[in-house]
């Protein structure tokens, strides 16, 4: 991986950062790629608990690198391409099965918002400013952005955010959903304090609580009671990276196998019954 994307593990959580500080962090074609690997790469980090997704140099993400264009989507061929690239990097980030924070500081715009709407939180600053300026580029931004976008902040607001092209501040930001809280001084140090509340928490029951809220999300036409029978029994499948028998659960969560340990899976097994 280049030095376009920097990769950090410390106690528990994962630091991702696009450093191109002197380009407003935009993102060319190698990073769009880049960013899919480090979160496939990280999910498969047993040490890990939560990843926190950031810019350097005081801008989160200024959105697609647009002055690579001619090079990277000269014809229809190389366009869905780079689209390919583009999407496989936000699902990446969607489907990673740990929470995910997006620390926006400054610019997080285009391409930029698309990849803090798809981290589970977005935290901002005083500094932070987003939107998605497509209307006034000529182009349209993507179906799946579109998707994470209303997810975020609902029909009325993501209209308001599609059709005006503007930026919006960080108060506006919070008032729509944008961002999910701002730090008095740095997104960041925002982002940090916030995965402190999880990191101290069983991995399974992590893995467990995403994978199930979004099959919940994904099965909205399937009945109550059907969805979360098929949500429990896909999260006991995929939570954890060993086999979720006794002696798997026990190295994953690094416990002895006593009665607590027995009931903590029993509690793990009964919670989706009662999103």
């Amino acid at each position: 991986m280049s030095d376009d994307i920097l990769v950090s593990v410390k106690d528990g959580v994962a630091t991702v950062t696009l450093n191109r500080p002197k380009k407003r962090n935009a993102v060319h074609l190698q990073m769009w790629r880049g960013l899919e690997a480090a979160f496939l790469d990280l999910a498969k980090d047993t040490t890990v608990r939560v990843a926190i997704l950031t810019g350097a140099g005081g801008n989160f993400c200024a959105g697609a690198d647009i002055s690579e264009f001619a090079d990277v989507r000269s014809d229809a061929e190389s366009g869905r391409i780079y689209e390919e690239a583009t999407e496989a990097a936000t699902i990446a980030i969607r489907d990673f099965p740990l929470p995910t924070i997006a620390a926006v500081s400054g610019y997080g715009v285009g391409g930029g918002c698309g990849l803090a709407l798809a981290c589970d939180f977005r935290v901002g600053d005083p500094s932070t400013r987003m939107g998605i300026p497509a209307a006034r580029l000529s182009i349209v931004y993507s179906a799946l952005d579109c998707g994470l976008l209303y997810r975020a902040v609902g029909l009325a607001q993501a209209k308001r955010v599609l059709f005006s092209g503007r930026h919006f501040v960080v108060d506006q930001c919070l008032g729509m959903g944008l961002i999910d809280s701002a730090h008095e001084q740095d997104a960041l140090a925002g982002a940090l304090e916030l995965a402190g509340e999880f990191v101290a928490n069983a991995p399974l029951s992590l893995r467990g609580s995403k994978i199930g809220r979004a099959f919940l999300r994904s099965s909205i036409r399937l009945s109550r009671a059907s969805t979360i029978k098929k949500a429990r029994r896909h999260s006991w499948k995929s939570a954890s990276p060993y086999s979720l028998d006794a002696e798997g659960y026990r190295k994953w969560l690094g416990l002895e196998w006593t009665s607590a340990a027995r009931l903590r899976i029993w509690c793990c097994s009964t919670a989706v019954r009662e999103v």
